[in-house]
C-alpha cells in the first residue's frame, strides 16, 4: 500500500475506486446532476464520477460549481476528491457537501480503478491497489 501526504481541505474518511482526470474541470457545465462528465474537452467525457473518488488537478469556472458539488453530495453521488491544487470553488463545495478532500498530492501516482482511502482527518491518501 502506498501512502501520499497532502493538505486537509474537507474532513472525513472514505474508501472507493478512483476515477482520474488529467485535466482541470468546471463543475458548472462540466458535470451533470447525475455525475456524468459533460465537458467535451475532458478525457472523461461521457463517463460517470458517481460513487467514485474523483481525482483531478484543479477546478475552474463559475462559483456556482460549488453548488453543483454540493448537489452531487446531497444526492449521494460524490464520495470523495483528491486534487493537486484545490481552489475555492472545489474547496467550498466539498466543505458544504461534507465530502472528504485532500490536496497537494501528486495525483500522477493514482490510476483509474485504484482503490484509494481519502482521509480528510489526517491529510493522507492511501492507494490500496494499482
Amino acid at each position: 500500500m502506498k501512502e501520499l501526504t497532502g493538505r486537509i481541505i474537507s474532513k472525513g474518511v472514505v474508501e472507493g475506486e478512483a476515477i482520474v482526470s488529467k485535466s482541470s474541470i468546471s463543475f458548472l457545465g462540466g458535470v451533470n446532476e447525475e455525475g456524468i462528465v459533460t465537458d467535451k474537452e475532458n478525457e472523461l467525457f461521457g463517463k460517470s464520477i458517481a460513487n467514485k473518488i474523483f481525482v483531478f488537478p484543479t477546478g475552474k469556472g463559475s462559483t456556482v460549481g460549488s453548488y453543483v458539488i454540493y448537489g452531487l453530495a446531497k444526492r449521494g453521488l460524490l464520495k470523495g476528491m483528491v486534487n493537486f491544487e484545490s481552489e475555492p470553488i472545489v474547496a467550498t463545495g466539498a466543505i458544504l457537501g461534507k465530502i472528504p478532500l485532500v490536496d497537494k498530492v501528486n495525483i500522477d501516482e493514482i490510476k483509474d480503478g485504484d482503490i484509494v482511502v481519502v482521509d480528510g482527518n489526517t491529510g493522507t491518501v492511501k492507494i490500496k491497489e494499482q
